[in-house]
């Protein structure tokens, strides 16, 4: 008897530990450089509000004139995709700040990847980009690194619920 009850502490901790109960990707997942990455430009019947509330790094440039992209999306291959998010004029992307932006695209059911990409010379480091929107579950992912230049750089944890804590 005593075995069974340590073995069932011992899932419900690990089921724990694997599918904790918060809206952010595992912060042991590092975003990762994607090369073969093209983002759709899907025109979907339907279109849904999102918020993306971007947390730039206090370690992060001064600023940013570097154009930002942004793509996100579910595992079933519906995808919001950002050509240009910054505003060079209006000091988005600052060091220690946090924007916000409205957006409107094809729904998508739980956010399973995010993908950024800057070009420039300036540099950048996002701390943490958020997603909230109404038929999708809130999500956090993590980055704290700059983003490479030209490169898509991000996360991907569609279909691999053991690195993805999105509940």
């Amino acid at each position: 008897m005593v075995k069974h009850l340590s073995l069932f502490g011992l899932v419900f901790v690990f089921s724990s530990i694997t599918f904790p109960h918060s809206s952010s990707i595992s912060p042991t997942l590092q975003p990762r450089p994607l090369k073969s990455f093209y983002p759709k430009n899907i025109q979907a019947a339907k279109s849904c509000p999102y918020e993306l509330v971007i947390k730039t790094s206090c370690s992060s440039t001064t600023y940013t004139r570097d154009k930002i992209s942004l793509a996100f999306g579910d595992s079933y291959g519906n995808e919001v995709y950002i050509k240009r998010l910054d505003d060079p004029s209006s000091g988005t992307f600052e060091r220690c700040s946090t924007d916000s932006f409205q957006i409107n695209g094809p729904c998508v059911d739980d956010v399973c990847y995010l993908y950024m990409l800057r070009t420039g010379a300036d540099g950048w480091k996002p701390e943490s980009v958020k997603i909230y929107g109404s038929y999708t579950k809130t999500v956090t992912f993590n980055y704290n690194k700059f983003l490479p230049n030209g490169v898509w750089y991000g996360f991907n944890v569609c279909g691999r619920a053991s690195e993805s804590a999105i509940m």
